[in-house]
């Protein structure tokens, strides 16, 4: 499977950005998919997720209220709907599909390669 993700940038505080990630080479309808984010000089952190039924939905505390995760089935793509932006929002945001439950967070997901959001404060 193949993810491709896009929409990240530079944003000034308290601004917004949608991000996209297109899904190819499996059974989207079939996967769990999400985002994480990587800062600098940190770990990789868990943001969303969205069970492959629609079902349940996770977010990082650090997350919930600004961000919102969506998916399209009909189009294979999974959104990530940020507002409220903070300069602490600044990472590496990667999607990912896998099989399991919406707030999985160990291995054997299936990467994309990331897109940047920048906040500028």
């Amino acid at each position: 499977v193949q993810l491709q993700a896009s929409g990240g940038g530079l944003v000034q505080a308290g601004g917004s950005l949608r991000l996209s990630c297109v899904v190819s080479g499996g059974s989207f309808s079939s996967y769990t998919v999400g985002w994480s984010r990587q800062a600098p000089g940190k770990e990789r952190e868990f943001v969303a997720g969205f069970s492959w039924s629609g079902g349940r939905i996770y977010y990082a505390d650090s997350v919930k209220g600004r961000f919102a995760i969506s998916r399209d089935n009909d189009k294979n793509t999974v959104y990530l709907e940020m507002t409220s932006l903070k300069p602490e929002d600044t990472a590496v945001y990667y999607c990912a599909a896998w099989y399991g439950s919406a707030g999985y967070e160990g291995p054997g997901k299936n990467w994309g390669q990331g897109t940047l959001v920048t906040v500028s404060s």
